[in-house]
């Protein structure tokens, strides 16, 4: 049984009715599609409404039949504004870095329904008991906002304290890492480009 985070992702990419409108272009029956895939035409149809969302290997024998790849099922529409809304009570708070011990930060994906990001965007929580992260790079730039509390980012040897309201923008090529000062709750939004 999927949970309802996983059910409203899986609905975004709207299978069904993308194999629903692959079968009207062929002008084929419910009945017709299960023939050429093997597969019950209950089972077509509860896939058309979205009532159950098919097993990679059931996906590609549809696929394969319409002369199509699985990545068409997945495709963004081209034909209407990207939209993605990631609702506060559906994202997953992750630690990093992951097991055992005090994080140095909790980290939530403010984008991760959005595919082929031009950038990364992250509400990360500082916990009173962190310890400063390890120094790290990726990609090309970094901004970094603080929402509330204190926090020191140094970028190579260059220590830059912030405060509530406080930003930062570096290049994220460099070995940099992050530091809470202060008591009291820290947090702060952070943008990557990749």
């Amino acid at each position: 049984m999927l949970s309802e985070t996983l059910a409203a992702e899986l609905e975004r990419y709207r299978i069904g009715p993308r194999v629903r409108a692959l079968r009207l272009k062929k002008k084929l029956g419910l009945v017709q599609l299960a023939a050429h895939t093997g597969l019950s035409t209950a089972m077509l149809s509860k896939i058309e409404r979205g009532q159950i969302f098919p097993t990679l290997p059931t996906l590609l024998r549809i696929a394969m039949v319409f002369g199509v790849g699985l990545d068409h099922f997945f495709a963004q529409d081209t034909d209407r504004p990207l939209v993605a809304v990631v609702r506060a009570d559906e994202r997953l708070r992750l630690p990093a870095p992951p097991g055992k011990g005090p994080p140095a930060y909790l980290f939530e994906s403010l984008d991760y329904p959005v595919t082929d990001r031009r950038m990364e965007c992250f509400h990360a929580v500082f916990p009173e008991e962190s310890k400063p992260s390890e120094p790290h790079e990726h990609g090309s730039a970094e901004l970094v906002y603080v929402l509330e509390g204190e926090l020191e980012v140094t970028v190579g040897e260059e220590p830059v304290l912030l405060g509530k309201g406080d930003a930062v923008y570096f290049d994220s090529g460099v070995p940099h890492r992050y530091s809470r000062r202060g008591s009291g709750a820290c947090s702060a939004i952070v943008v990557t480009a990749p």
